[in-house]
């Protein structure tokens, strides 16, 4: 079983969680919950079409001819697009594309230059 740390301003060790802070049940005292060194963290890796990490400020290429919704273009292959931005939800890059403008992509769409 994990053990919660003892309380810094009482030394109780009773202490519990709630939420994000640990709680001393004997003098009240509040102090944030600190991640543990080599712990895992809730950041979702994003990879491209080539099972290539990407991060932030990556150049990419767009590996297949996409439609812009909402319009009657299209996103030729071979497109780059610099220094992208990963973001959460259903499209996880977003950038700007010259002649285009603002986009959102996805990820199994474009692989890492």
């Amino acid at each position: 079983m994990f053990k919660l740390p003892n309380c810094p301003k009482c030394n109780c060790e009773y202490t519990y969680e709630m939420g994000s802070v640990y709680v001393c049940p004997e003098c009240a005292y509040e102090w944030a919950i600190e991640p543990v060194e080599g712990a895992e963290t809730d950041e979702k890796i994003i990879k491209d079409a080539n099972g290539n990490v990407l991060s932030d400020g990556d150049s990419v290429t767009v590996i297949k001819d996409l439609k812009v919704k909402g319009s009657s273009s299209v996103l030729k292959i071979g497109t780059k697009v610099k220094n992208i931005r990963l973001v959460e939800g259903d499209h996880d890059i977003d950038c700007k594309i010259d002649g285009f403008g603002a986009m959102k992509l996805k990820s199994e769409f474009v692989k890492k230059i």
